[in-house]
């Protein structure tokens, strides 16, 4: 019994494929048949705009230079040389046309006798001149030569240029009833300017004469092909005329597929250079010449609206039969949901219960893990409080350490002015006995001058130990480096330290705090100082230099480097290469914090020369608006 259920199943199943099948396919032919009608008849629309408006480009191109032969046949000059064209010189006459030609834009200018000789021309210049040539086989020349206008066109005998030709009759003598015409002006006009026009348009243009030569197209390999095969007696009677000279006038390969309207077809080339192809064909009548012209729309663009007719209809069927597909197993699964619903709502209900109880034993355990939270962030807040704290009093105090470090030369720096205050200062007190007051005024005056040095290297001290205001402002990098070598003159003195300055003459501008640059320099310096104590010749280089917007300061000396296994390690707390009791290999660790803080770097490099290098890089400051003025007070920014 299950096998034949899931047997009718099957069949059933496979009853719905096959027609759901059928219906996407006759859904996509019918969507595709009706872009196809109406792509064509887009396209119809098109080419009938496009061929009206070539076809009336190519009529006023032409009929503009319908007037020429008749203005130039009542020149006096044309007249005069044609009236005794022997005893003339014809050169006058030859510029003349040759200026006409020039001036109007057509190709060639020239006259004719009543023989049909060429007797001036345009071109008498060059080597194909038509002058001396007989054109009396040219329809030009016999409509002329019987007093009426000519027009021609065809392949030029000489030149073997398409042109269209213009004459008119030119009268010596017009007022007898019985006179003749004495002469034929000739005006040829070129036609590739209105080919090249064609060239720009999305089709293929081209005309045809009575015989379906395709004498104009802009495709340049369509021209001088027959646009049908010509027979035999046709192909003669055309050689005869001379109109396309020897051309051998191939046929263009056209095939008629199907006719779509009034003088529109369906077509396609079986050979020639549009083989392959598949066009709309679409022709008019250009009645003042004579002529056919066709236009060749690519029905590319039909393909594709079919196919994509095709597609869209086949995606829309598509959509709708799974839409009907999800509605009827949408329908099929509430039914199922219904009587789900009906055995499980007695075991919801219970379940509820149960979670509301579990909701708030979890809402309990929530709220106690909150509050522990809580009391675990402001325990954090408070330690990196105590840490930031910490943090600035063991740069203060390493800064301070390195002030002990210069006591030493700071002592001696304030004994020699004692020194010398108390040596003037006894004899001011007996110049005073001796009554000589100008001597007396001598040594106070060297008193005053060496209470004033000593005040300066106080205040040099005082703003070094000050803490920092962590104030962002702009620093004279020179300036600033000279400060922190003001802290060791008398010991740069004392050990005989030569010191090179290189930096640029125009002052480089930094953003950052001024006093904890200036103790992270004091650090390099004094490191380097004692790096160089055991060096015969101790040399202290301080460099500055711009790099692509970054300012690098470098302070450099000539002492044994940094060995390379400690070069990872310089900048870690505690790491120290000094002697026991002579650090706590801290300062490079902090420095390396400050410029950390400052946005900038600090590195280090051993040099090739010997001794090592420490680069700090900042970034490069604009240069300040206002310059502030120079100070003697403690909080100097070294401008």
């Amino acid at each position: 019994m299950k096998h034949l259920l899931r047997l009718s199943d099957l069949r059933w199943r496979l009853l719905w494929l096959i027609v759901i099948s059928l219906g996407l396919i006759f859904c996509m032919w019918q969507a595709a048949q009706l872009a196809r009608e109406q792509a064509l008849s887009n396209l119809q629309d098109d080419a009938e705009n496009e061929l009206r408006l070539s076809a009336a480009n190519l009529n006023g191109y032409l009929l503009r230079y319908d007037y020429l032969p008749q203005m130039l046949a009542t020149r006096e000059g044309v007249q005069r040389f044609l009236d005794s064209p022997d005893s003339q010189d014809s050169m006058p006459l030859n510029l003349l046309l040759d200026r006409f030609r020039f001036t109007s834009g057509v190709s060639d200018v020239y006259l004719l006798n009543r023989d049909a000789d060429t007797i001036a021309a345009s071109n008498w210049h060059r080597p194909n001149t038509f002058i001396g040539q007989n054109y009396a086989f040219r329809s030009y020349y016999t409509d002329a030569i019987t007093g009426g206008q000519g027009r021609f066109y065809g392949l030029g005998v000489q030149s073997l240029e398409r042109g269209y030709y213009f004459s008119a009759p030119v009268w010596l003598d017009d007022t007898s009833p019985d006179a003749k015409p004495d002469g034929v002006i000739v005006v040829k006009v070129l036609l590739d300017d209105v080919e090249e026009s064609w060239a720009e348009q999305d089709a293929e243009l081209f005309v045809t004469d009575s015989d379906n030569i395709i004498f104009m197209a802009s495709h340049p390999e369509l021209r001088m092909n027959a646009l049908y095969p010509l027979t035999d007696s046709q192909r003669d009677t055309l050689r005869a005329t001379r109109r396309y000279a020897m051309e051998p006038l191939t046929p263009s390969g056209i095939q008629l597929e199907a006719p779509y309207g009034a003088d529109s077809y369906l077509v396609s080339f079986a050979s020639g250079p549009l083989d392959g192809g598949r066009y709309l064909s679409l022709t008019r009548p250009i009645p003042e010449f004579g002529w056919q012209m066709h236009i060749l729309k690519p029905l590319t663009p039909v393909v594709n609206a079919q196919w994509l007719a095709a597609l869209m209809a086949g995606g829309l069927y598509g959509v709708v039969t799974l839409g009907g597909g999800i509605g009827w197993q949408r329908l099929r699964l509430r039914r199922e949901r219904e009587a789900f619903a009906e055995r499980e709502r007695q075991t919801l209900a219970r379940v509820r219960d149960e979670l509301e109880v579990s909701v708030e034993r979890r809402t309990r355990d929530l709220v106690a893990s909150n509050q522990r939270l809580s009391d675990e962030i402001e325990e954090r807040r408070r330690a990196e409080a105590n840490l930031r704290q910490t943090q600035d009093e063991l740069i203060q105090a390493a800064k301070l350490a390195v002030l002990g470090q210069l006591a030493a030369g700071i002592n001696h720096e304030l004994n020699q002015p004692l020194a010398a205050i108390r040596a003037y200062a006894e004899n001011g007190r007996r110049f005073i006995e001796l009554a000589r007051v100008d001597k007396a005024d001598a040594n106070l005056a060297q008193i005053v001058e060496l209470t004033q040095r000593m005040a300066d290297i106080s205040a040099q001290l005082r703003q070094f130990s000050r803490k920092s205001s962590e104030r962002q402002e702009t620093i004279s990098v020179q300036a600033c480096i000279e400060y922190a070598l003001r802290l060791f003159q008398s010991r740069l003195r004392d050990d005989g330290i030569t010191v090179v300055q290189q930096w640029p003459e125009d002052t480089l501008w930094v953003e950052g705090d001024l006093v904890r640059l200036e103790q992270v320099l004091v650090n390099l310096i004094s490191n380097a100082l004692q790096a160089m104590k055991e060096v015969a010749s101790p040399v202290l280089t301080l460099r500055v230099e711009i790099a692509q917007q970054q300012v690098l300061i470098s302070v450099a000396d000539n002492g044994p480097g940094v060995p390379e296994h400690h070069l990872g390690q310089i900048f870690e707390p505690f790491f120290t290469t000094k002697a026991p009791g002579s650090g706590l290999g801290l300062g490079l660790s902090i420095s390396s914090r400050i410029m950390e803080d400052l946005g900038g770097k600090l590195q280090v490099a051993n040099q090739p020369t010997g001794g090592a290098r420490f680069t700090v890089t900042l970034p490069c400051s604009a240069t300040p608006n206002v310059l502030p003025p120079p100070s003697v007070k403690e909080h100097n920014n070294h401008a």
